[in-house]
């Protein structure tokens, strides 16, 4: 089941990394960001589908797109400089929260 995550993770790292290159493709004028933003959504997709072959959807799902999500707005501030500001603090700790909330109630038994 660890492979399994680690899937996950790197599925993520994809989705984080086509999200970014989106922002370069100049709504897909630009064919290199393009490109690397079509490859890595679909790496992303097919570890995904990996990954399910282990683990519940209805956990791997919400952790991907958040994990994504968060990581995606905290590299936009980073990055790409975009704005921060407290509403955006409280958005990501709360996908982050239910991150971890979900990968508890997939490993526990209804406790």
């Amino acid at each position: 089941m660890t492979y399994a995550w680690l899937l996950v993770g790197l599925a993520v790292i994809a989705e984080i990394a086509a999200a970014l290159s989106l922002r370069y493709s100049n709504g897909f004028r630009k064919p290199l960001p393009t490109v690397f933003a079509l490859l890595n959504f679909a790496l992303a997709f097919y570890l995904v589908s990996l990954a399910l072959v282990k683990l519940p959807v209805s956990t791997v799902y919400p952790v991907w797109a958040g994990g994504g999500t968060a990581g995606v707005a905290f590299l936009g501030i980073l990055i790409l400089k975009e704005q921060k500001n407290i509403w955006k603090l409280i958005g990501v700790t709360l996908v982050v929260a239910g991150i971890v909330i979900l990968n508890i109630a997939s490993t526990s038994n209804g406790v």
